[in-house]
């Protein structure tokens, strides 16, 4: 089990920034990925950027050259810099943990969440 703990999130104008946390509880297990993904009212989940346990990263066209993610594996934390945001940017941003057991069979966890709304 993994337990996941956004924060950060809030109200920001357009153009502002913010950043998001994802603190993860321990785990033993290696290999990975983990990842922002969003959903706005009356729309589905979608993929904003992943970063795998070893590093790489992968972003959705629209967070592209203004969202950055990255992983402080001392504190067992994701972030998520999002810069230059624009209002269509106004979601509930959620962490992901994803990983393959031993049968590799794939799981996931999921943290509550954290509100992101642009707006001036």
């Amino acid at each position: 089990q993994v337990q996941l703990v956004e924060s950060g999130g809030g109200l920001v104008q357009p153009g502002g920034s913010l950043r998001l946390s994802c603190a993860a509880s321990r785990t033993t297990i290696i290999i990975y990925t983990m990842g922002w993904y969003r959903q706005a009212p009356g729309k589905q989940r979608e993929l904003v950027a992943t970063i795998t346990s070893g590093g790489s990263t992968n972003y959705a066209d629209s967070a592209k050259g203004r969202f950055t993610i990255s992983r402080d594996y001392v504190k067992n934390t994701m972030y998520l810099q999002m810069n230059s945001l624009k209002r269509e940017a106004t979601a509930v941003y959620y962490c992901n943990f994803r990983y393959s057991d031993s049968l590799r069979v794939a799981r996931e966890y999921w943290g509550q969440g954290t509100q992101v709304t642009v707006s001036s």
